[in-house]
């Protein structure tokens, strides 16, 4: 019988970060008389000696309420995310970050039935906040699971009760290294059509958890394999199944795999959690030595997110899940770019990830296209694209990569380093010189000057002017408008 009594860990303790214990003291007169339990992934990750980067808690009583109370006693901010089943958020800054914690009624009678509610036993783990952080509460015995590396149900109707369930099971076993029992698996399958009644944020949401592994790639094979790709990503069954040599042929698919396990890999070389053993081989080691100088911007570029908190590494990989997609949907024509808007929609994307993900897919073969470096042509691209050419470069040194396997010609790998190397010299080292120079003359003056109307012809002059000053045919008012006036004898 499910037995709910606090007892000790049964092989390694409960390891908690100070900031917890803070938390824990900083809220013992929040409402004392109310029961508050912390359950779920942060109680599995202490177990587990995981980092711990959210907290989520439940009560029996108003958690809307004890969310505003808490938040008061933080000096943090609160949402109210659902009023009719008692969720809040608290949004409060730690000593190592802002720090999310979700306050959650009771989904069931007492803490027992909302912990059998859950979806797999081992994040079903509880303690008292209120008492001692190591008495752990395990009534489905999600411990030994844990120790036994397995991902197992809490009931076997928890699939169908929430389908978005089974694409958390395939996350969560890949991200902590889990094998999904055979009732998981089966119950995964079986809730993969159901997907379609789950909403478009959701989906979104728990998808881009699983794009920002680090091991992504395996995710997506076991997506694949279980049939919940197509219901996530409907669009990457018109993959192509081949590719044009040279001189090793992969079929789309496995291409795009490998594309997007070489992207993360490249995009560990260059943060801060790098190690002696990550760029070890020519490729990636080449890349690092290369681009260390520029390592602290690209991070900086790296880290940002979009909305709600979805990472910017996540929107790199889906831009390179869809950067070979090829074929016909509904009679038309079905290309990178035109699946890229396509998916950016169906996943309720913001109008700013959209515009990022079409950029990176249409832009991202240029590294490959470019036979050297060319200023004109570095200024175009960042120009054109801004942060985004940051973004492209890497998913095109991806590609490169998994094109050719383990057949990369050295020579043409130093060489497109070197290309990269160059261009983002323009980008973080000479941006007013290269990318974006200061305006000498305006269309407004242009029009006064040489009497023309307002119209396409003056932005084609403005063009000409700014490339020209880029490569340093221009460089003050009387040098620019001498040029519009020889340049407007060609347009």
């Amino acid at each position: 019988m499910a037995d709910p009594t606090p007892r000790a860990p049964l092989q390694r303790p409960l390891l908690w970060p100070d900031e917890v214990f803070d938390l824990q003291e900083r809220l013992l007169d929040v409402r004392p008389e109310e029961p508050l339990y912390l359950v779920g992934g942060a109680v599995r990750d202490a177990l587990l000696h995981r980092p711990i980067p959210d907290l989520d808690f439940v009560t029996p009583s108003d958690a809307v309420r004890l969310a505003r109370r808490v938040a008061d006693a933080l000096n943090a901010e609160v949402f109210v995310m659902d009023a009719e089943r008692g969720v809040a958020r608290v949004l409060y800054e730690s000593a190592s970050g802002r720090k999310v914690m979700d306050f959650t009624r009771f989904r069931g009678a007492d803490l027992l039935a909302d912990l059998q509610a859950r979806d797999f036993t081992i994040n079903a783990l509880c303690v008292d906040f209120r008492g001692d952080l190591q008495q752990l509460i395990d009534p489905l015995n999600g411990e030994r699971d844990l120790l036994n590396k397995q991902v197992r149900l809490c009931s076997s109707n928890a699939l169908a009760e929430d389908p978005l369930r089974a694409l958390r099971a395939v996350r969560q076993s890949v991200q902590l290294g889990f094998r999904l029992m055979p009732d998981v698996v089966q119950a995964v399958r079986e809730a993969a059509p159901h997907l379609v009644r789950v909403s478009k944020e959701r989906l979104r949401d728990e998808f881009f958890k699983l794009l920002s592994l680090e091991n992504v790639d395996a995710g997506l094979r076991v997506l694949q394999a279980l049939k919940l790709l197509e219901y996530v990503m409907p669009g990457l069954g018109q993959l192509v199944n081949r590719e044009q040599p040279p001189p090793c042929v992969f079929d789309a698919w496995q291409h795009t795999l490998y594309a997007i396990e070489r992207l993360t890999a490249i995009l560990t070389a260059i943060s801060p959690r790098r190690t002696d053993q990550t760029a070890a081989s020519f490729d990636l080691g080449m890349l690092v030595i290369q681009l260390d100088r520029y390592r602290r911007q690209l991070n900086e570029h790296l880290s940002e997110h979009w909305a709600n908190e979805r990472s910017h590494q996540a929107l790199l990989v889906l831009a390179t899940l869809l950067h070979r997609v090829e074929g016909h949907a509904a009679g038309e024509p079905l290309t990178p770019v035109s699946m890229a808007e396509r998916a950016a929609d169906d996943l309720r994307l913001s109008n700013a990830e959209k515009k990022r993900l079409v950029q990176i897919v249409g832009s991202f073969a240029t590294i490959d296209e470019l036979p050297s470096y060319d200023l004109l042509a570095s200024h175009r691209y960042w120009f054109m694209l801004g942060g985004a050419g940051i973004d492209a470069l890497l998913v095109g040194m991806a590609h490169i990569l998994a094109t050719y396997g383990s057949h990369l010609p050295q020579d043409l790998w130093l060489q497109r380093v070197d290309l990269a190397v160059h261009l983002l010299s323009d980008y973080f080292d000479r941006y007013e010189q290269v990318v974006n120079p200061p305006v000498l003359v305006d269309g407004n003056e242009l029009m006064r000057l040489l009497g023309l109307p307002s119209g396409p012809q003056v932005g084609q002059l403005l063009t000409a002017l700014r490339e020209a000053q880029v490569l340093g045919n221009v460089t003050d008012v009387e040098s620019a408008v001498r040029y519009a006036r020889g340049a407007l004898g060609g347009l």
